[in-house]
């Protein structure tokens, strides 16, 4: 059942991308802190936020990283009635250059708009280490989890890092026609054309103007070739393959 629910969790975990970030108030001690942030997940599937310096929820990460980051499904019209996941976590600040550059790729892919004020005024990259996860799958389905985060094996931080940028060039370049397919099928918006901006290996993140939308592969895929596998396979489809949970 763990395994299920982590997985549940996870899928949460993917498909929203903002969330309350409750900080230990620097201010009023002894009281909690709730703020709204975007974020995105890294190479190892934790949560990326950037913050700016002068936020109050910054100074109170800064004298203590003790943190939460809550992520309930949007839309919904019963929310007590649907996935909520808490993530009990230390944040800590990205400082080496090179994590810096590459958390900035990944983010930008997501958050397009965010380049202007990070470069303007003064926001870094923090990341969000679990301690223990809680989700709520629904009424009386309630977890602790320990483990809930999976690494992307096509964001590493090395050269093989380059396969995801790849999958998102060549099909954002070459297959536009496939990624429209792909809205359509999951009946997301489609007033503005899709771009792929993440792949990990339980599905695939399309940005549609300032939304970003999660859609689950037909089955996890590991390698390259299983992801091109899953995009012919999607592309072909008149329907949802199953198996493939659509998120959005």
């Amino acid at each position: 059942m763990s395994v299920k629910a982590a997985k549940h969790a996870r899928e949460l975990l993917l498909k929203e991308y903002r969330g309350v970030l409750s900080t230990h108030s620097k201010a009023m001690p002894g009281f909690p802190f709730g703020s709204v942030v975007p974020y995105c997940l890294d190479a190892q599937g934790l949560p990326l936020i950037l913050i700016s310096r002068i936020a109050q929820h910054t100074h109170n990460l800064r004298q203590d990283a003790k943190c939460s980051l809550f992520v309930g499904e949007r839309g919904a019209a019963d929310v007590q009635a649907v996935g909520r996941l808490t993530l009990l976590a230390e944040a800590r600040q990205l400082c080496d250059q090179d994590a810096v550059e590459a958390a900035a790729r990944r983010y930008y892919r997501y958050f397009p708009e965010s380049q202007n004020y990070h470069r303007a005024h003064d926001f870094d990259f923090w990341v969000l280490e679990p301690v223990r996860w809680r989700y709520i799958g629904g009424f009386g389905a309630i977890h602790w989890l320990a483990q809930v985060a999976l690494s992307n094996p096509f964001a590493a931080t090395d050269n093989a890092g380059a396969r995801e940028q790849d999958m998102l060039e060549h099909m954002n370049s070459d297959h536009a026609s496939a990624i429209g397919h792909y809205v359509a099928l999951a009946g997301l918006p489609a007033q503005v054309p899709a771009e792929l901006v993440g792949i990990d290996s339980e599905g695939f993140h399309l940005r549609i103007g300032q939304s970003v939308y999660w859609l689950a592969f037909p089955a996890p895929c590991n390698t390259p070739g299983e992801v091109r596998q899953a995009f012919v396979q999607l592309a072909r489809a008149e329907v949802w393959p199953t198996g493939g949970a659509v998120s959005a």
